[in-house]
């Protein structure tokens, strides 16, 4: 089990990284990508703001995060780094230092007391050839990224190179690699100042820096607009979204030139010295990577594919980690990646280039920690032990009565044991009953189907096609276009209220009270039952069953003292269904035939809400569950409606609620014409999208007053129509534990 926390300071921002093996397999566990208040190579950002900057994003990651307990790698540029492959001659293993130290002294172009660096052997033993990895790097590279690490009190364990730490990525994450040994990946790390070249194979790594990276084109962007190099950086990043988009790119493009030429004169290179190795494909990382059109004009001119991942193939994401916000940085984490993978133990390349003053005396500081920590154990387990002996022979004589207790604790619970044992053999009874009781709430989804069957039979484009540009255009909320359609001509009913509930049986359910509907809310329950006035149960089932006779006195009701059905008795299925009230109002001009026309047979195109409903079947391609019962008996099919109205009582008392918006509106001033209107308005209901007024409004004489009729009534111009439709549907596919039949008299 291993966390590590690997720690990448570049120009732009600060990379960081956290994994974990601790569940079997490398996760992230964390991250932070910080942005420096300043690109830090920036023009006119002086050393000492470099540091400033530095240590303020340093500070900002060690208050957002705990490095305590895990280790820390950190990466140095690849500038004045340096990285050979040499194969050794013939000698006993005990000797190889020896020599790689000589090779080292050969190969290291630089004074080897004035580096730091490290070896690794690349070849198994006994594998017929001794191949070594030399790697180093100026220590004043490395002491100059570790001073910026210690003012922070970050302890450091790993240093690695930067296209090292690639080199691991590419090897432990990229299965299309492959086995070859001739087969390579490129990766191009673009970032701000330089960009690294790294070819990747199974067995060896070759790198180059290119000193071209995304600040070369900001400076282009600068000169050519005569701009700073902030507000030049800005640009360079809005391009795509700028109308002086094409210019922008215009000036970048002798960079683009140079960039994949310097790339095509470095894999040339590498060809020449390694004519067998294909080259497969190209990776890139780096925010380099997200300059628009790049890495086309790079696939362009190398002729060799180029791709950005955008994920990580063998990393998971750790609970507590936002992998959308992870995924959007993976391009800059390539080399936090490949470093955090060396903490863990699961790199190709182990080099370590932390200078050995500072390993050693981390090393002595571990193990004293231990030593000290050793000795306080020995001796605190010396004191207890002795301590321990005589506590335990004075406590086991004092304990005589709790060792009772205890011993009928556990007869106790041994005897509660068998009696769940006893009880846990019932429990398929009970489990029976619960589970029948469970049942109807299998079929809980029903009701939103039966209210999408109501509403797909309303006038739409589908079924009133001859007014698809209306449907079209009130769904766009298009004003002007729905206006185009004078109102009484649109073919549109708008639904302000439905109520559902189910019954066992349809034939005795009652209709929802009128007044829930008028009221605007449902205080309905289920079956027959429904609220009265004072909230209170009021059971409808059985009202028409009993009659008042001239005594007072409540009698069965009997169908054959009224003559109905004579002696015959028949027997209905009883059938479970859904008690529908629905609630709204219409511009049509006449309502009656947009819900229920008379005499409009098989022809589809004059049917109405009503006449779809009957033919649910057909209108479902005889796949619907439902079915409307008794249209044409007025016990189980109501329909009221009436012209919308506001401020007339008894009308407004049976319209139903939520229909339009109260306004005011005056007929004319006392200045203009002829005639002198009134100047109070009147309170009108308006159409909430189109400002028309859908209420009933009185007519008006030529005085600008209310015209009335010979019984002295106002006279009223109607628009709207407000309407109540009472339905009940038989339930096809009812469950049959809620079905029955009953002997019911007709």
């Amino acid at each position: 089990m291993a966390t590590v926390w690997a720690m990448d300071l570049g120009n732009n921002s600060l990379k960081a990284l956290r994994l974990s093996d601790e569940r079997g397999v490398v996760e992230v566990t964390g991250f932070d990508n910080i942005q420096h208040g300043k690109i830090l190579n920036g023009s006119g950002v002086t050393a000492a703001e470099r540091d400033e900057l530095t240590a303020l994003s340093l500070r900002r990651f060690v208050r957002k995060n705990n490095l305590s307990k895990d280790d820390v790698v950190v990466c140095v540029p690849s500038q004045n780094s340096f990285a050979r492959f040499v194969k050794l001659p013939p000698v006993e293993p005990k000797r190889i230092p020896e020599i790689v130290r000589f090779e080292a002294a050969q190969q290291i172009p630089f004074d080897i007391n004035e580096v730091q660096w490290d070896w690794q052997l690349m070849t198994k033993a006994g594998s017929g050839e001794t191949k070594v990895g030399i790697f180093a790097i100026k220590s004043e590279v490395v002491s100059s990224a570790l001073e910026h690490f210690g003012r922070e009190n970050i302890t450091v364990r790993y240093v690695q190179m930067a296209p090292m730490a690639l080199y691991n990525y590419v090897l432990y994450d990229r299965t299309d690699l492959g086995r070859s040994a001739n087969q390579a990946i490129v990766v191009l790390d673009i970032g701000a100042e330089n960009t690294d070249l790294v070819v990747c194979t199974r067995s060896t790594v070759w790198q180059r820096c290119i000193p071209m990276g995304g600040n070369a084109f900001t400076r282009a962007v600068a000169d050519t607009f005569k701009l700073n190099f902030e507000k030049a950086e800005k640009l360079k990043r809005t391009a795509p979204m700028s109308k002086y988009a094409r210019q922008i790119f215009q000036a970048m493009r002798p960079v683009f030139t140079d960039l994949a030429s310097e790339i095509q004169r470095s894999l040339g290179f590498y060809k020449s010295s390694n004519p067998n190795t294909k080259l497969l494909k190209i990776i890139t990382l780096g925010g380099g990577t997200k300059m628009r059109g790049l890495l086309k004009y790079l696939q362009q001119s190398l002729q060799i594919p180029v791709e950005r991942p955008d994920s990580f193939k063998r990393l998971a994401i750790g609970p507590g980690v936002s992998a959308a916000k992870f995924h959007e940085n993976v391009s800059d984490f390539g080399t936090v990646y490949g470093l955090a993978l060396q903490g863990l133990g699961l790199a190709r390349i182990r080099s370590n280039l932390l200078p050995r003053s500072i390993a050693r005396s981390m090393a002595w500081v571990s193990k004293a920690k231990y030593f000290t920590a050793a000795a306080c154990v020995l001796l605190l387990v010396s004191v207890l032990s002795f301590a321990r002996t005589f506590f335990d022979n004075a406590n086991y004589r004092n304990k005589e009565d709790i060792r009772r207790g205890i011993e009928s604790i556990i007869n106790t619970a041994e005897q509660a044991r068998d009696d769940l044992e006893a009880q846990r053999g019932k429990g398929a009874d009970s489990e029976a009953i619960i589970a029948k009781g469970f049942e109807p709430f299998k079929y809980r989804d029903v009701v939103p189907l039966l209210i999408q069957s109501v509403i797909s039979t309303l006038p739409n484009k589908k079924n009133n096609p001859e007014q698809k540009g209306l449907y079209e255009a009130f769904a766009k909320g298009d004003v002007k276009e729905v206006l185009k359609v004078p109102r009484k001509e649109r073919k549109q009913i708008f639904v302000t209220n439905m109520s559902v509930y189910f019954t066992d049986d349809i034939q005795k359910a009652q209709f929802i009270n009128t007044e829930e509907i008028i009221m605007g809310r449902r205080r309905g329950g289920t079956g027959g039952e429904f609220y009265d006035d004072e909230h209170d149960w009021v059971d409808e089932e059985d009202e028409d069953d009993e009659y008042e006779d001239e005594d007072g006195e409540f009698t069965e009701f009997i169908p054959e003292v009224y003559g109905i059905g004579g002696d015959e008795k028949v027997v209905e299925e009883v059938k479970s269904g859904f008690v529908v009230a629905i609630a709204g109002y219409s511009p049509y001009k006449n309502i009656g035939e947009l819900i229920d026309p008379v005499g409009v047979g098989d022809d589809k195109s004059k049917w109405g809400v009503v006449t779809r409903l009957l033919n649910l079947d057909e209108f479902f391609d005889g796949d619907s569950l439902f079915e409307l019962y008794k249209k044409s008996d007025a016990q189980h099919f109501g329909f009221e409606k009436d012209p919308v109205s506001i401020g007339v009582e008894m009308e407004v008392e049976h319209m139903p609620a939520g229909i339009g918006l109260v306004d005011v509106r005056f007929e004319g001033t006392t200045t203009r014409g002829p005639v002198e209107y009134r100047e109070e308005g009147q309170q009108v209901l308006i159409d909430p999208m189109t400002k028309e007024i859908i209420s009933k409004v009185a007519e008006l004489d030529e005085s600008g007053e209310e015209k009335v009729d010979r019984s002295g009534n106002v006279v009223y111009n109607a628009n709207d129509y407000w309407f109540i439709l009472n339905l009940k549907f038989v339930w096809k596919d009812a469950p049959e534990q809620i079905e029955r039949t009953e002997e019911v008299y007709y």
